[in-house]
């Protein structure tokens, strides 16, 4: 079982002192039982002390032994969840970490069982090796109780043994059930972490308590929290009428053979020693039955949830990938578009409609279109986050299927509208950009001022060491961290970004969203000198901020529907032209003077809503 061959790879000696332990002292009140009966019936024959010593002696030992057993499993329990938790979690992540694009992220069902991998993955080794472990103690027990029984009356072990059929069976059922139950509750837990996430983050605080939508959000979360309830209490109840009734069986069954042993006794058939076995085995063998059928349900209930581990850790790529992957030369000739066609899933609108691009190295491309037109989707595919439903996108003639992604990316450079907000230090956030730069002093205090935000950073409290972080606290500092305006992230993006200076393809996804208008000037600016003699693919709503690139593609619903430089598509009078002059109308005195193309690019005006 991969499970448990998790827990013997991550401890395998601990594990097996572990099951030592289980046997010795499963095997203690077997022993105990024999002693006691020895004993009894050494006295009620007239034994001494002489005749009664040596077994006293080895009663008290065992005794010891069980008492001393549960603090050492107790503590060997515990080092193999931690190790195995660790071994599981570096394998889940790992795998994880080995998707090529974003599809598997936005599917909810996948979503569904990654969050019960990550719940599952760490707990069912442990959990089947304590049931592996309580199965071998259970056995142990029912071997000795029962070999006693039959000792005393053949037919007698029989029929106890048999009792335990149905208790197994009804075990094994009320697990299964039980793993459907945390796959039906999943979707609804992971709702109810979203709305409780939304009532305890500063991100949502703002508008929550301006709105006063929290009353909104918390029956929200109530009402999940209710109907996983729910479903739990049906499971619950289904485990109640069974166990209660098996349990009813089982007394019934104890109090005939009790019955019977004192009649036997009372026949003199049975000595009282004898009689004192049969008091001790009938609830051992219960309890050894019990055990053993709930050990036999946990293991089958941890394998099945274990199985959402295993299937998230063995998915392999979500994208292809070739064993022999097409080495990534520094760009030459141009990357390309050829009838790209895509949507996001079957049955959706397509996003891109046959797009054929061009982007030649060295020059500079802006996408410019309203809101939904395909923009963001294309660079996903360019960076290879997708692949196209149809058509091809060529790096200097090479089909990106024929590369390695990793190598790809490490040949584009890219600011996107939404940077992250990494709750690191600021070196730490620009440092993601290029992780070497953490080992090569200076490497990100010249990204930061090349994205006008090093000034910033060092009126820090602790300059490039600032937490920026309100929820945690610094290592070596028992304040909170800070936060930074939405302006100051849209830097630290960027200046991740230039950290990959010898990047062949520069890709900005609205880099100035967010800033102020002198500092969106500042910002493309740097940005005009960062992205001269390079191959650069701009995306913006500030038509002002695109207008001095070597090629303007216009898309509109998923299609190309015009392309050439700024001149050019002014001159054509078409949706370039009619976007340019609405942007720039605010910088005209009236409506009907002549566009100041000058101003408007010093001072470009922005559109409102969302990209695409």
């Amino acid at each position: 079982m991969s499970a448990l061959g998790l827990g013997l790879r991550a401890t395998p000696v601990v594990m097996a002192g572990f099951l030592a332990v289980t046997v010795v002292s499963a095997a203690a009140p077997v022993v105990v039982t024999w002693l006691v009966k020895d004993i009894l019936d050494g006295l009620a024959a007239g034994s001494g002390v002489h005749e009664t010593f040596g077994p006293a002696v080895a009663l008290a030992t065992a005794g010891a032994v069980m008492a001393g057993a549960p603090q050492l499993t107790g503590y060997l329990q515990a080092r193999m969840t931690r190790a195995t938790s660790l071994l599981v979690q570096e394998r889940l992540h790992t795998a994880v970490d080995g998707f090529v694009g974003l599809g598997r992220f936005e599917d909810p069902e996948f979503l569904d069982r990654l969050r019960m991998a990550q719940h599952a993955g760490g707990l069912a080794p442990f959990q089947v090796t304590q049931a592996v472990a309580g199965i071998v103690r259970s056995c142990v027990l029912l071997v000795g109780f029962v070999g006693s029984l039959a000792v005393l009356h053949p037919l007698l072990a029989v029929v106890v043994s048999l009792s335990g059929v149905p208790v197994l069976w009804a075990e094994i059922m009320l697990s299964r059930r039980r793993a459907a139950t945390f796959w039906e509750i999943s979707p609804t837990e992971r709702r109810e972490l979203f709305y409780a996430t939304l009532l305890s983050s500063v991100e949502a605080a703002k508008e929550i308590r301006l709105y006063a939508a929290g009353g909104f959000f918390r029956e929200r979360l109530l009402a999940e929290r209710r109907k996983a309830d729910g479903l739990r209490e049906l499971m619950d109840r289904r485990e109640l009428r069974v166990q209660a009734s098996l349990q009813v069986a089982a007394s019934v069954l104890a109090g005939a053979a009790l019955l019977w042993a004192v009649g036997s006794a009372a026949r003199g058939t049975m000595t009282v020693g004898g009689v004192s076995l049969v008091l001790a085995a009938i609830p051992a063998v219960q309890s050894g039955i019990a055990g053993l059928a709930g050990e036999t349900g946990q293991v089958h209930h941890s394998l099945m949830m274990f199985d959402h581990y295993v299937t998230v850790v063995r998915l392999g790529p979500d994208l292809p990938t070739p064993r022999c992957a097409t080495a990534v030369p520094p760009l030459r000739d141009a990357v390309e578009l050829r009838d790209v066609w895509f949507r996001y899933d079957e049955g959706t609108p397509w996003v891109l409609r046959g797009v054929d691009l061009r982007i030649e190295a060295g020059k500079a491309l802006a996408l410019v279109g309203v809101n939904g037109s395909g923009k963001s989707t294309l660079v996903k595919l360019m960076c290879r986050f997708y692949d196209p439903t149809r058509g091809r996108i060529l790096w200097d003639g090479v089909d990106l299927h024929d590369m390695d992604p990793v190598e790809l990316r490490r040949r584009i450079a890219a600011t996107f509208q939404d940077p992250m907000r990494y709750e690191l230090t600021v070196r730490e956030n620009i440092a993601v950009g290029d992780l070497s730069a953490l080992d090569v002093p200076g490497r990100c205090e010249e990204a930061a001022r090349s994205a006008g935000v090093h000034e910033d950073v060092a009126r820090l409290p602790h300059g490039y060491s600032t937490l920026l972080s309100r929820t945690f606290r610094g290592e070596d500092d028992h304040a909170a961290g800070v936060q930074l305006s939405g302006g100051q992230w849209q830097r630290m993006g960027l200046a991740r970004s230039f950290l990959r200076a010898d990047a062949d393809l520069l890709i900005l996804d609205e880099p100035s969203s967010g800033l102020d208008p002198a500092a969106e000037y500042e910002i493309h600016t740097r940005l005009r000198a960062r992205r001269s003699d390079r191959t650069s693919v701009l995306i913006s709503h500030r038509l002002g901020a695109v207008k001095d690139a070597d090629t303007i593609a216009v898309l509109q619903d998923g299609r190309i529907t015009e392309l050439g430089d700024h001149a050019a598509l002014m001159s054509r009078e078409g949706t370039y032209h009619r976007l340019f002059t609405l942007q720039s109308r605010g910088y005209r005195e009236r409506a009907d003077d002549p566009v100041d193309e000058e101003a408007y690019a010093t001072h470009p005006l922005s559109l409102p809503g969302p990209s695409s």
